[in-house]
């Protein structure tokens, strides 16, 4: 199956610069690729092929003035940029034809220099390396000092190099690797996920709910309201929207940290995990929405499907009608209502029961 390790890249001024010229470089590609599909569908004409686009937008385009300089950086992420807006395309279609499950995916939209998330992604064409000290060299950007938490298991396939809102560099390798099945154990468990704990188990263990964002709150809310007194455009503005970034991805780091801990114990633990499958971006839209982000339970169920299926785990959602938590985890019995504020209570059995 393919994995993805990520790892702190610390590029030098210089290679700021050049990571910068492949970002803006890749965003051109994408949104005129874009344009030229959505004249042409505003025209009447047909809509423009995968190969046609990419001699359009990057061969014929670096031979005229206006572009010229997308020559300045590796061939293979102009590419690939390309290759992201064709994905999306197909996406959109197959989601407007009933073709692809889930919810409905919206058509591409624009790149921005100011959006959050800045990336560009090697491929093996690209001839990207890590070198014997330990650097990830990138075609036309350099040596670019690395930070490895754990080494490659085997070579990656492609490499993206991001910046998040919080200017710090990131390479995310692509690897293919075998399954590393666990050695069986007796135990399955039920998962029900919530908010005043975070899961409760079906032996009726709870997980609290470490509430990582709220306990930055004050410390966001000071970052907020120090950026919203910076003038528009201004150096100081840039310094404190840094601020504000920064402080949000400590939280997502430390949220990440911890769902990771979580999910390997619970999959290291069962031989079968069933979760319910809530629909987490209904629940975004309520006044519970602050909660819902705040517990990360999106995270935490990605991470126990791709274990799962690594260590030779048993996973399956259970449908979000179904009443685990009206049910007493000691004798089954089932509670007529559960309302939200409802925290603990006694089955008929008389067995004790705590909801989520």
């Amino acid at each position: 199956m393919q994995l993805r390790y990520n790892v702190r890249l610390y590029p030098t001024p210089g290679q700021q610069i050049a990571l910068a010229k492949a970002f803006g470089c890749v965003r051109t590609v994408f949104n005129d690729g874009l344009r030229a599909r959505r004249e042409a569908r505003e025209q009447g004409l047909p809509y423009i092929s995968d190969g046609d686009l990419s001699k359009l937008v990057i061969t014929r385009a670096k031979k005229t003035p206006e572009r010229a300089w997308l020559g300045e950086v590796s061939a293979v992420i102009l590419q690939q940029a390309l290759a992201d807006l064709n994905t999306a395309y197909r996406n959109f279609f197959a989601s407007l034809a009933g073709r692809r499950k889930g919810p409905k995916v919206a058509p591409p939209r624009f790149r921005s220099r100011k959006d959050n998330r800045q990336a560009v992604r090697f491929t093996k064409n690209a001839r990207f390396t890590v070198t014997a000290n330990g650097k990830l060299r990138l075609p036309k950007i350099g040596d670019v000092p690395v930070r490895w938490s754990r080494t490659l298991p085997v070579e990656p396939s492609s490499v993206t190099v991001v910046k998040d809102a919080a200017g710090r560099y990131f390479a995310s390798f692509v690897v293919e690797t075998a399954d590393d099945p666990l050695p069986d154990t007796t135990p399955d468990v039920g998962i029900d996920l919530g908010l005043t704990h975070f899961m409760v188990l079906s032996d009726g263990r709870k997980v609290d709910n470490p509430r990582l964002l709220r306990r930055a709150e004050r410390r966001l809310r000071k970052a907020q309201k120090a950026l919203s007194r910076k003038e528009k455009g201004s150096a100081n503005r840039q310094k404190a929207r840094l601020k504000v970034a920064k402080a949000h991805a400590r939280v997502a780091d430390a949220r990440r940290d911890w769902v990771h801990k979580l999910s390997t114990q619970i999959i290291r633990d069962n031989q079968a995990v069933y979760v319910e499958n809530l629909a987490v971006s209904g629940l975004g839209r309520t006044r519970l929405a602050k909660s819902v982000h705040d517990a990360g339970w999106s995270q935490f169920v990605t991470m126990l499907e791709y274990k799962a299926k690594r260590h030779g785990r048993t996973f399956a959602k259970i449908d979000r009608f179904f009443p685990s938590s009206k049910l007493c985890s000691a004798c089954g019995a089932l509670a007529d209502k559960m309302p939200l504020t409802f925290a603990r209570g006694r089955a008929r059995a008389g067995h004790s029961t705590t909801g989520t």
